[in-house]
């Protein structure tokens, strides 16, 4: 391995497949979840295809340190990773360091879900391909809802009276640790998908519109601001001001809390065989801000990239093909729950059997909420930082929603004043 490599901090991770081949690549895969070792038994099974050896680099679950760790290796020009696992608001951010895959992958992009499909593209190019798609859901422990004779909420409103009614009742019976609602309030990307949910759902718009104009700042976003913060210390504990997903899944996955926001991959491992919560969980799409709101789930998922860095390119693009193909996107699916981005894939009866929800998620990623990763381009990483920041501020009662949102409004305003790209 090269310096620049090690220099950040990617050696622990790196995990080295043994044998004497000609071709040896490396990629990077997420250890969220079962993330690490469903991407590993893929890779694994492409390898003993091809007669080709695979290095897996375990990067951070943050998305936030992830994205600034790739953007020091790539400008450094290193050619330590060649196929990189990106999020689908990071293609505008790396563009310049990936390769164009259109000609291996342009007859099959097609069968991808639109939206996710989208993301991959920059400039005419397709620079990514994708591999699984991801959007926010509320889950719920179905038997303390019927203990309580409760249903599936619809509004905020609904959630955070249910969450406390559960909440008070199961602390009389003396589960002091019992929580009514845990999600992801770190200052990090998750903390944006979060609140771009609360907003969105009040009809409070994306912080930046399809035309580029900053729209963050008005009532019904500071309103949805409102209601989150005051979750924080009595349906949520003042620990999620560092949450991230395990955080809130752990504390979900223990018995500990009736709702949890959380990305799909939480469900597989809610439903395992070690999980105390096993059988009696139910996925739903996350509320309305009201009557007059919507359900509101961001867009997220990842995609798969090559470096303009790799040696071996040929060899890295057959990896993105296998990996993103149908057999092993069903192969996810059915074993991680990860949910495919080939539309065909929701039709099939053994990823439905292992996945009973399934069939409702092309509607919730269909009308999922796209961060404005596309309009504001390179400048994505600025908006998404300086809102949830402003977010940040809010739920930890250090500003008043509205004072937030004024003082965002005029940071990004400041970010785009030479224009987005």
């Amino acid at each position: 391995m090269s310096r620049s490599l090690a220099s950040l901090g990617f050696a622990a991770g790196l995990l080295v497949s043994t044998g004497a081949w000609a071709v040896e690549l490396s990629i990077s895969c997420s250890a969220l979840g079962k993330e690490y070792e469903i991407c590993k038994q893929g890779v694994d099974a492409w390898a003993q295809r091809t007669g080709n050896t695979v290095k897996i680099v375990s990067t951070p679950n943050s998305a936030t340190e992830r994205l600034a760790l790739f953007q020091q290796l790539l400008a450094a020009g290193a050619g330590d990773i060649d196929v990189f696992q990106i999020d689908v608001v990071s293609t505008g951010t790396l563009a310049q360091h990936l390769l164009d895959l259109s000609s291996k992958a342009q007859g099959s992009i097609g069968d991808h879900l639109p939206a996710m499909a989208e993301t991959s593209r920059v400039g005419g190019k397709l620079v990514a391909v994708p591999w699984f798609a991801d959007a926010g859901l509320l889950y719920y422990r179905q038997d303390l809802l019927d203990k309580y004779k409760r249903p599936v909420p619809q509004t905020w409103a609904d959630l955070t009276e249910t969450a406390r009614l559960i909440q008070e009742g199961e602390r009389k019976e003396g589960r002091g640790d019992f929580w009514g609602y845990v999600w992801q309030g770190r200052a990090y990307e998750g903390l944006a998908t979060n609140a771009l949910e609360w907003v969105a759902s009040y009809n409070g718009g994306t912080i930046v519109d399809d035309k580029g104009e900053v729209t963050i700042e008005n009532p019904k976003a500071a309103e949805a601001l409102k209601l989150a913060a005051g979750w924080v210390g009595t349906i949520t504990p003042e620990g999620v001001l560092n949450y991230t997903e395990e955080e809130s899944r752990g504390v979900f996955q223990a018995g500990n809390a009736v709702f949890m926001r959380n990305w799909p991959y939480a469900w597989a491992l809610a439903q395992g065989a070690d999980s105390t919560i096993k059988g009696k969980v139910g996925i739903a799409p996350l509320p309305k801000g009201g009557p007059d709101g919507h359900h509101a789930g961001t867009l997220g998922g990842q995609l798969l990239a090559v470096s303009k860095y790799s040696k071996n390119a040929d060899a890295a693009t057959d990896l993105v093909m296998y990996l993103t193909g149908e057999d092993e996107q069903k192969r996810r699916a059915v074993q991680g729950s990860f949910n495919p981005t080939i539309v065909s894939l929701y039709s099939d009866s053994d990823i439905a059997k292992a996945n009973p929800f399934i069939g409702d998620l092309v509607d919730v990623f269909t009308n999922a909420v796209a961060r404005p990763a596309t309009v504001t381009g390179q400048n994505y990483n600025k908006v998404s930082t300086e809102f949830f920041n402003a977010v940040h501020q809010v739920l930890s009662k250090r500003a008043e929603a509205a004072q937030a949102l004024n003082r965002l409004d005029r940071d990004l305003k400041r970010i785009k004043r030479n224009g987005w790209e």
